[in-house]
């Protein structure tokens, strides 16, 4: 440490700055109200870095309002989140870096979003053994969490693991920065929110939901299982009245930490397996991506035989999504195009996919890469005149290069489908 970093009274170092910059880098993201983007701050990087070092190590530091953008939810509906501005992201980065080992060690074991080491197949791995165990689920969903935060109850619970005067004060600028509209109109935040998209935001709702709900059920309810992944939450139950009276529980929770649920998300699902008794009542939940019901299961034992189990695969309203998305990259109009050009630019989503919806029920994947393939054999015929209006012919082709070179990702995982 110099001594210019010694005369100063914040314990804020210059290498605290940079690591937070390289984390900042890594994930990328959008320019925020100043309009700059990362490209731009990195072409005067050391004056930026010193300037957000400078101002964090004095306690002159204010956040600048964040950007308020819109992103569709599978309703139909907008889901708004705030962009920080890269040199806000960066002080944000700071305090999270400071902060998140301690915290790290109070958090609940069954807590998976926005955490170190933690996976979203993480979480879904703990659902898939718990529905075993448990015949019942209350599926959960908090109306507008985000929004909702009450910055007086978080503050209660940061200062019961912050003993720091500069921390504190940083968290409190950062919840009580202002949001700039789309018409440029600044929105104030009446004591609750937190901007969805900063950087600081999730490991503060880690901290404000491990209270709310994760050390609560914990404490009055033992025996129950839960899976928490940010503010989506399944609290698994034994039996149907159980989950009634514990989805009245936490009704009432909510309600005194100033957050509801939604009522028309918030389910209990009845978990129907061979072993269960048939039961008409709704089976089905949805959770990071991927449907719960029952389904035709092929038993590892003896014969190999069929039995119904209650598993997970790639859910409907995610299967959509990624149809959308190979519909709008038209990709079967790149004529000019080779086919290494198309595995060049198709992979990494391809990539991203079977990774992530292929961990389950990879079968279920079968409709999607059916309808990419359609697309690539809609390519093959406008990219050679020689097989031009023979879909057959086409199909062939691809059969022979997926055996000889599989160039794209899902064929070298085995996803074949033609």
């Amino acid at each position: 440490m110099t001594k210019e970093e010694e005369t100063r009274s914040l314990p804020i170092t210059k290498q605290m700055v940079w690591k937070a910059y390289q984390k900042v880098k890594s994930n990328q993201g959008s320019a925020g109200v100043d309009q700059v983007s990362l490209k731009g701050f990195q072409e005067d990087l050391e004056k930026n870095l010193y300037k957000i070092w400078n101002r964090l190590r004095s306690g002159s530091y204010f956040p600048p309002p964040v950007k308020e953008v819109e992103i569709p939810k599978r309703d139909g509906r907008k889901r708004k989140l705030g962009i920080p501005t890269v040199s806000d992201r960066i002080a944000q980065q700071v305090v999270k870096n400071y902060l998140e080992p301690r915290l790290e060690k109070v958090f609940h074991d069954n807590s998976y979003g926005y955490r170190p080491l933690k996976r979203a197949h993480q979480a879904i791995e703990a659902v898939r053994k718990n529905v075993r165990n448990y015949s019942w689920v209350l599926d959960m969903d908090i109306k507008s969490f985000f929004d909702e935060v009450d910055h007086a109850l978080l503050m209660k619970a940061l200062d019961r693991h912050v003993e720091e005067k500069w921390v504190r004060m940083y968290v409190k600028r950062w919840l009580e920065m202002p949001v700039e509209e789309k018409t440029g109109h600044l929105r104030r935040r009446e004591g609750r929110g937190t901007p969805q998209g900063g950087v600081v935001s999730p490991l503060l709702a880690n901290l404000f939901l491990h209270y709310v709900l994760d050390q609560w059920l914990s404490n009055y309810y033992p025996g129950i299982s839960f899976v928490r992944y940010a503010d989506d939450v399944i609290i698994h139950c034994r039996s149907e009245a159980e989950a009634k009276y514990i989805l009245e529980a936490v009704k009432s929770r909510l309600q005194a930490c100033n957050l509801r649920l939604h009522e028309g998300k918030t389910k209990i699902v009845y978990c129907q397996d061979y072993r269960r008794e048939k039961k008409h009542y709704r089976k089905k939940f949805d959770f990071l991506g991927f449907s719960f019901r029952p389904r035709s299961m092929k038993s590892k034992r003896g014969g190999g035989g069929m039995f119904l189990g209650y598993d997970c695969a790639v859910s409907i309203e995610s299967r959509k999504k990624i149809l959308a998305e190979i519909r709008a990259m038209r990709f079967h109009r790149w004529s000019t195009a080779t086919m290494e050009d198309l595995a060049y630019l198709l992979n990494p989503k391809l990539r991203g996919w079977v990774n992530y919806y292929g961990k389950y029920g990879r079968d279920a994947l079968s409709r999607v890469f059916r309808v990419f393939h359609n697309r690539l054999v809609k390519w093959v015929l406008n990219r050679y005149k020689s097989l031009k209006g023979s879909i057959k012919r086409a199909y062939a082709y691809l059969k022979q290069v997926q055996k000889g070179n599989p160039i794209f990702y899902h064929w070298k995982k085995g996803f074949t489908y033609l």
